[in-house]
């Protein structure tokens, strides 16, 4: 077994651990705390993949940024158990039927495919920060440019708006 394999192996396992734990916790912000290590682990995939540049941003953009919002709002909104809602069973019950559809719809899509095709990991070099940022400034430097004048402006704009009238 190789280092690829044991590895991809032991972030599959810690994906998939960290989301059960993810749902089943009882507490939002220890819902949010498995979440950010649910990223870590894709990003562990991203690296495997050969993809750098998804890990970071995945790093930076979801564990990140999207979830000290998320802690955030959670922490702002003070949920206890006291001001929990009632369960509709109703809606547990239709929960329970379209995850059970789900699954059949995966079984199928997978009992349909004939050959397996591994994956080729560290192969190629589409998703590194070099090719990404040559095809960026090279083919692509008019719209980046153009994207860097409208988010300037949109940071002027915003500043502006939230500046306090004397």
């Amino acid at each position: 077994m190789s280092i690829t394999t044991l590895a991809f192996i032991l972030l599959s396992v810690m994906a998939v651990t960290c989301a059960i734990m993810m749902i089943t916790s009882k507490s939002p912000v220890n819902s949010i705390l498995w979440l950010i290590l649910v990223f870590f682990a894709i990003s562990g995939h991203y690296v495997l993949l050969n993809a750098q540049f998804l890990a970071i941003v995945n790093i930076i953009v979801y564990a990140g940024a999207i979830m000290v919002l998320f802690l955030f709002v959670v922490m702002l909104m003070n949920l206890n158990a006291d001001t929990e809602p009632v369960k509709n069973y109703r809606l547990q019950l239709i929960g329970v039927i379209s995850g059970g559809s789900l699954l059949l719809v995966l079984l199928s899509a997978i009992m349909k495919v004939k050959e397996q095709h591994p994956v080729q990991m560290n192969i190629g070099d589409a998703g590194l920060v070099k090719s990404l940022g040559m095809t960026l400034f090279k083919d692509y430097v008019l719209p980046f440019e153009i994207s860097s004048v409208l988010f300037l402006s949109a940071m002027i704009g915003a500043v502006i708006i939230g500046k306090k009238e004397n």
